[in-house]
């Protein structure tokens, strides 16, 4: 059960099970938690209706999702939404290119614990959650 007014997290990944996996742990931390299978939706639902945060997977076919980075900070109405990058792309290069260089608000490697997930989402939303 979603409360009125919950943070909206948008989470971009073309595994639905994952949508539907980070769906399952966020909204019990009363997240509303909406989900897109390709940086395309991911975009679109972006400007429609901007979400608080985005879970952003790297390796998408078509757009990948440092494409889908770079368009949402490259635009004035998108560029301030913080972005967390849930990816398998775990090699430290990674991360470091990721925090360091592109300056995503986090990065997760999968595959994580819904506890570890939990932390990263409330830390960059600003303070813990009451469940």
């Amino acid at each position: 059960m979603v409360e009125k007014g919950a943070k909206i997290i948008l989470c971009i990944e073309d595994e639905q099970e994952m949508i539907d996996l980070i769906r399952l742990i966020l909204t019990r931390r009363g997240y509303d938690v909406r989900g897109a299978t390709s940086g395309e939706e991911g975009l679109k639902i972006i400007h429609e209706e901007p979400p608080d945060l985005v879970l952003l997977d790297l390796m998408m076919p078509n757009m990948d999702g440092w494409e889908v980075y770079h368009q949402m900070k490259g635009d004035e109405a998108s560029k301030n939404i913080p972005v967390i990058v849930v990816t398998a792309k775990s090699q430290s290069i990674d991360k470091v290119l990721g925090l360091h260089i592109a300056k995503v608000d986090d990065y997760i490697s999968k595959p994580f614990s819904p506890q570890e997930l939990m932390k990263s989402v409330d830390n960059v939303l600003g303070g813990k959650k009451t469940a």
